[in-house]
């Protein structure tokens, strides 16, 4: 396919003479926690756009510049991205339109459709301004709705008009993009005002005082979305429930018994009772059909948001520990899941705190001194939080003091590794914990005087392809782990995105699923996300996450304690987690004990939690087959309790997009 320059094709375009003259130049601010963190600029001349996007969010984030003529009908005739994506890897998007014929090049390779002329192309690295050519496009269609290329179909959504600023917009949601829907706002001439989010917005230039507002209506529109979504998907019961026919896993045994029936009243486990036990007058009986009754699972690295809540329960994951949120945001939304407005795991909470600097993330608190550091321990503490959690710019010399105050007042301390030290060092000032195994490996492959604030805390791992884990630097490291009890959250699932993701190839982290995922997501995880110039580029981050599961076997033989947790939000990326360590060479009883009792003997709630026994809540799930002959079972979920409320994944996951994996029970009452 030839790529001519796009000024010369419109320049011989007919096309213009039709097109009403337009000129103008609007700029758009990219704000995140109340910062501003990057723009987007769109220079439009007649039927020309080109357009510049970046963004710098904690240390990472997209550079782009587009390309875009447009035709008669206001659909891209031509469209051309060129860059690099959120962790520097190179984007080169190309799509033409032709008429009847449609080719595209992107991370995935070229293709070509026929009699597509009328389908809506939805680019893969497209910046914010193509959602308001999206939402033109679609408002000229009589049912809002089109086909989209690569695949499926979009859908606008009218959701009123809202006073912003003193001016009135029209709000809108458009789904089919993505796993949620993106949230919209078009000015009087039908041109983007906003793209709206809980926690930012790309807002026009000039209009950033009204981000709080924008923020506000962003999350009561998702509010009142999911509090409709848990009214249709949240099954509760008037009346004991007994699950007839199944096998319970025991985690303190590591072994799947006979079968048996489970009851359920209420929010706990009545009894597991013998398969020939009566139900009693009144139960509602399900056949359990041989399956497999497991924990539920538990995520301890989550940064939780409403949709990711529902995807956790849909993925059978009913308890996670936050690592750091909005606050304000985290606390309205346990209390509504608390409530049963919204649907959602159990949540602990960790108090993230971040050191100031250029590459500040800007979840929870920025501290600016040490005596700030240590009074945000105090505002943690007094509020319930359970851990602190450290930050890539926190001054390392403040340490011992943010963990004596911890500890003072009963909290633990975990995190990432700041800038320009080591994990042996944070381990000496007192943590508790290391989050991500690629943070503890830095310590042994870099210089201290490299900065670990940037994406280099990802790049660096090449480097530990070739590294010797029976040196004496690592086994140090390792020693000193095991005898102060210094636990590990690895998310090794993030890091196999990261590392193992190749253009073209459905990651490692999703190929197991990945047909079952929408398009666009399944499009993006085809595509490569750390930048590998050369082929010993890919080699060594494939040599590294070799190292990555040899570390989890020898840290786990040493009697490391292993928190299992993503840093992601599909919930599905858990079950990957536990299927790595298992390739690691963790026994599978091992595995599903790591996923399901021991975080709770962790945080102290094994009295309640973590294993299916009579008087425990009633959080497990059931699985047709047997997680112990493969871990990939763990995808196939038939139904979730929590806490008593029954959910059918089927169900959830149509609701997104995403293909089911089994189907739910057969329970007339429930109809």
């Amino acid at each position: 396919m030839h790529h001519y320059p796009l000024r010369a094709l419109l320049a011989a375009s007919t096309l213009l003479a039709a097109l009403p003259a337009h000129a103008e130049t609007v700029r758009w601010s990219v704000i995140a926690s109340g910062e501003k963190v990057g723009f987007v600029e769109a220079d439009e001349q007649g039927s020309t756009v080109s357009i510049s996007y970046d963004v710098k969010n904690n240390g990472r984030g997209p550079t782009t510049t587009e390309e875009i003529e447009l035709g008669a009908d206001g659909l891209p005739v031509r469209w051309a991205i060129d860059g690099t994506s959120t962790f520097g890897s190179e984007v080169r998007e190309r799509f033409a339109r032709d008429g009847q014929t449609v080719r595209w090049t992107d991370s995935t390779g070229t293709q070509e459709k026929g009699q597509a002329n009328t389908a809506l192309y939805i680019a893969q690295n497209g910046s914010p301004w193509a959602l308001g050519l999206y939402a033109r496009a679609l408002l000229k269609d009589d049912d809002r709705r089109m086909a989209a290329l690569p695949g499926g179909e979009l859908q606008l959504e009218a959701l009123g008009e809202t006073g912003v600023g003193g001016t009135t917009y029209r709000a809108f949601s458009i789904s089919g993009i993505d796993l949620s829907p993106e949230l919209i706002l078009l000015d009087e001439q039908g041109r983007l005002f906003a793209r709206i989010d809980t926690d930012g917005a790309t807002v026009r230039e000039g209009a950033e005082a009204t981000v709080p507002e924008l923020t506000e209506l962003a999350t009561r529109l998702t509010d009142e979305r999911f509090a409709a979504l848990q009214k249709r998907f949240a099954h509760t019961l008037d009346r004991p429930m007994r699950i007839r026919n199944v096998r319970v896993f025991d985690p303190k045994a590591g072994k799947l018994g006979d079968p048996v029936s489970i009851v359920v009243s209420g929010e706990r486990i009545a009894g597991i009772q013998p398969l020939d036990a009566p139900a009693t007058p009144g139960e509602i009986v399900v056949d359990g059909e041989g399956g497999t009754i497991l924990p539920g699972l538990h995520d301890m690295h989550a940064h939780v948001s409403p949709q990711s809540a529902l995807l956790y329960l849909a993925a059978g994951v009913t308890s996670i520990r936050d690592m750091g949120n909005d606050n304000a945001v985290l606390d309205g939304l346990m209390e509504q899941i608390e409530n049963g407005t919204v649907a959602g795991p159990r949540i602990v909470r960790n108090g993230f705190l971040e050191g100031r600097s250029s590459y500040s993330a800007r979840n929870g608190i920025i501290a600016e001194s040490e005596a700030e550091a240590v009074e945000a321990v105090r505002w943690y503490a007094a509020r319930g939080y359970w851990q602190i959690k450290i930050y890539n710019s926190m001054n390392p010399d403040w340490i011992p003091a943010v963990v004596r105050e911890a500890r003072r007042l009963g909290m633990g301390v975990t995190g990432h590794i700041p800038a320009f030290t080591n994990a042996d060092a944070m381990i000496a000032a007192g943590y508790d914990e290391v989050t991500h195994i690629n943070q503890l490996m830095l310590g042994w492959v870099l210089d201290p005087k490299e900065d670990t604030r940037t994406p280099l805390r990802l790049t660096a791992m090449r480097r530990t392809a070739d590294l010797d884990l029976a040196s004496p630097r690592v086994q140090q490291t390792i020693e000193a782990m095991a005898t102060h009890d210094i636990a590990l959250d690895p998310t090794a699932v993030t890091l196999e995105l990261l590392m193992l993701s190749r253009d073209g190839k459905p990651s490692p982290a999703v190929a197991n699923y990945i047909d079952h995922l929408p398009i666009a997501l399944q499009r993006r995880r085809r595509q490569g996300i750390a930048p590998i110039e050369t082929p010993a580029d890919a080699a060594a981050y494939e040599g590294a996450f070799v190292k990555i599961k040899e570390l989890i076997m020898r840290l786990h033989d040493r009697g490391v304690r292993l928190l299992p947790g993503t840093d992601d939000a599909t919930g599905l990326s858990l079950h990957r987690e536990l299927q790595i360590y298992g390739e690691a060479g963790i026994a599978p009883a091992e595995v599903l004990r790591l996923g399901t009792l021991a975080p709770e003997v962790y945080m102290g709630r094994d009295q309640n939690l973590g294993s299916v026994e009579r008087g425990k809540y009633a959080d497990f799930l059931l699985l047709p087959g047997n997680p112990l002959e493969d871990l990939r079972e763990l995808h196939r979920i038939a139904m979730v309790v929590k806490g008593g409320t029954i959910y059918f994944p089927s169900e959830i996951h149509a609701a997104f997009g995403v293909k089911p994996f089994a189907e739910a029970p057969v329970i007339p009452e429930l109809k």
